[in-house]
């Protein structure tokens, strides 16, 4: 059996999703009338937002002797189109993210295949992550097959682009091939390339030390969803041995044992076959209902194989790091037991997920919860909101901090992932926060802007080296909090959409950091307390109150708005009481008549001041999250 296992990578919106349309057109893995843009974007909210957020493993038929009804064009080159068997051969392709807050993904679909299209868009360029992909690639050896997409577009750098693959891969000019997803010219000669090009699964066997002669099951998860009647369907890369339905199995990590109720192919929707053997890409419905049971990286063996020989687990990937955390609470308490529920059943559809269970006095029950960044977070809160009806309240977002507090034995270490946990100053000995390494690939006009904006961002600048053409590569150093919230946002903006950035986790520094509280009317709301660097508290507590002001509704009295540094108001702004017109209904008459309704009304605000409370809706608190960012 001929077999292709390979993904395509590449910078957010290259045309990753197209191109994997043109793929299933032209090996007619889907019928023309079923046909859709985005056909492996399964999500809705991937549909809506045009980004691929899940991978999404798809196998398609190839034939050498395939006619494509996709024209030709006299620019596209491509590579070793000769005949190359006279057999068919499966084509598992894995569809990735491009985000850089889903780059957990990709190293996942990347564990599970020999090779990958880096695809390049000719009107951008080498963008940051498609850097930052390609480094993922190579850690896995993988074969890399250099693409420039959109060709057919006037404003294509096509010679410039080629070049910056060529330099980048130190390969010949010829061995990059041109295609358009668009319109499908170039993409025969890609299959075709692949196919040559991207090692089977029995010669990447030796290479990754997995034993494969002796026939026992060895399938690594690499993805899993849950469904309601088959429980856990875990999505696996078969590297050794064969699984039939009905065969008794064991999760070599977690310890668990399941049946395999039925095992299946994805084209694209799941679809059940006898058997799954070495080298294919599949699923396993399980039956297991708690979804703890199976991990994504775990390694899936028969308990026949078990019986006779060692079998040592795959070497998966390592686990994920959550870099921002934020409280989850359900709006309505008596949806706790829903939201853990929903959680849980998220986490195997997206392992980089973390949470764990958390009380506040204010909002109840609720979670903590870790995510790969603003838009996994943004993501995450969508989906639970859709999938499972949920409203959420989320506490403002934070890294995880490390603090040393002082203590009657000594000091005392402690991981602080919530501003609310924060200790006061006076009981903090040293607090550490971690920083991260990035590149940003901007055009030479925008450096300027962009100095600025890392200086603001108390960040470093280490390099700056330039690609071809007029773009330069400026890796720095930054806390990871300043890069979290808003910067990338800031990013586009101030290059006009032109600049792309990359980073990584690269360890903890020490900082100088207080706790600011926001009190509304007196009232301390923990959801919107921050860490914030003590030289520049006093500037955010003026910002943040003025931002308050600006959003909070107005109530029937008068409304304090302080921000407060170790129980010392730093900043304060006040929302006005509505004035209701009491005597419009008098004519004539005394003015003490008058003057009597407005002491009446007068007494009543005082008492709604000194008794009443304002809640912030989780609307409102993702307004002020937004204007604030």
């Amino acid at each position: 059996m001929n077999i292709r296992n390979f993904v395509i990578i590449a910078h957010v919106d290259h045309g990753k999703s197209t191109l994997a349309d043109r793929f299933l057109e032209a090996t007619g893995t889907v019928e023309k009338r079923k046909m859709r843009e985005q056909f492996l974007d399964m999500n809705p909210l991937e549909r809506e937002r045009g980004i691929t957020i899940k991978m999404q493993p798809v196998r398609m038929l190839w034939h050498p002797s395939t006619n494509s009804e996709f024209h030709t064009n006299k620019r596209i080159r491509t590579f070793e189109t000769d005949s190359l068997f006279a057999d068919e051969v499966i084509l598992n392709l894995i569809d990735t993210p491009g985000h850089v807050d889903f780059t957990y993904e990709v190293s996942r679909a990347l564990a599970a295949v020999e090779g990958a299209i880096l695809l390049v868009d000719a009107t951008q360029g080498i963008q940051a992550q498609t850097l930052a992909n390609l480094e993922l690639a190579r850690r896995e050896h993988l074969e890399i097959i250099p693409v420039v997409n959109k060709i057919d577009l006037p404003s294509a750098m096509i010679r410039e682009t080629v070049g910056e693959l060529s330099t980048l891969l130190g390969v010949s000019e010829e061995r990059v091939l041109l295609v358009s997803a668009k319109d499908g010219a170039g993409v025969d000669g890609l299959l075709r390339t692949v196919v040559r090009r991207v090692p089977s699964p029995s010669e990447m066997m030796e290479f990754r030390n997995i034993e494969s002669s002796d026939g026992v099951l060895r399938a690594l998860v690499f993805d899993s969803i849950y469904d309601a009647y088959q429980g856990v369907i875990a999505f696996v890369r078969i590297f050794s041995g064969s699984v039939r339905r009905g065969e008794r199995l064991t999760f070599l990590a977690a310890g668990g044992s399941a049946e395999a109720l039925e095992v299946g192919i994805f084209s694209p929707e799941r679809r059940e076959v006898e058997t799954l053997s070495s080298g294919e890409i599949g699923y396993i419905a399980t039956g297991i209902k708690e979804p703890a049971k199976v991990r994504v990286g775990d390694t899936i063996s028969k308990n026949a194989d078990i019986s006779k020989h060692r079998v040592e687990p795959l070497s998966g990937y390592k686990e994920p790091t959550p870099v921002v955390f934020s409280s989850l609470y359900p709006e309505n308490q008596d949806d706790y037991e829903l939201l853990r529920d929903s959680l849980t059943k998220l986490k195997l559809n997206d392992s980089s997920l973390f949470f764990e269970p958390e009380k506040s006095e204010a909002l109840g029950r609720g979670f903590r919860a870790g995510f790969l960044g603003m838009l996994h977070m943004e993501i995450v809160s969508e989906r639970i909101g859709r999938e499972y009806g949920l409203a959420l309240v989320f506490s403002n977002p934070s890294v995880a901090f490390r603090v040393r507090r002082r203590g009657p034995g000594g000091s005392e270490k402690e991981t602080v992932y919530s501003a609310i946990k924060m200790p006061d100053s006076h009981e903090i000995e040293s607090i550490e926060e971690p920083w991260i390494t990035g590149e940003i690939i901007t055009p030479s006009g925008y450096v300027g802007a962009l100095t600025t904006l890392l200086n603001d961002r108390e960040a470093t600048i280490v390099k700056t080296s330039s690609i071809l053409g007029d773009r330069l590569v400026v890796a720095f150093d930054a806390p990871l909090r300043e890069i979290i919230i808003d910067f990338y946002d800031a990013l586009k903006s101030i290059s006009h959409g032109f600049a792309s950035m990359a980073y990584e986790i690269a360890g903890y520094r020490k900082a100088d950091l207080v706790r600011l509280d926001i009190f509304v009317a007196g009232e301390r709301k923990g959801m919107l307390s921050e860490i914030v660097p003590r030289k520049n508290c006093e500037y955010i507590a003026r910002s943040r109150v003025s931002t308050l002001k600006d959003i909070l509704p107005k109530a029937l009295f008068s409304i304090a708005l302080q921000a407060a540094v170790d129980r010392r108001v730093i900043a304060r702004e006040t929302i006005p009481a509505f004035r209701k017109d009491v005597t419009g209904y008098l004519y004539g008459g005394d003015r003490t008549r008058k003057m009597k309704l407005w002491q009446k009304q007068k007494k009543g605000k005082k008492k709604l001041k000194e008794r009443g409370s304002v809640d912030i809706t989780p609307e409102t608190f993702l307004k002020i999250l937004r204007k604030r960012n």
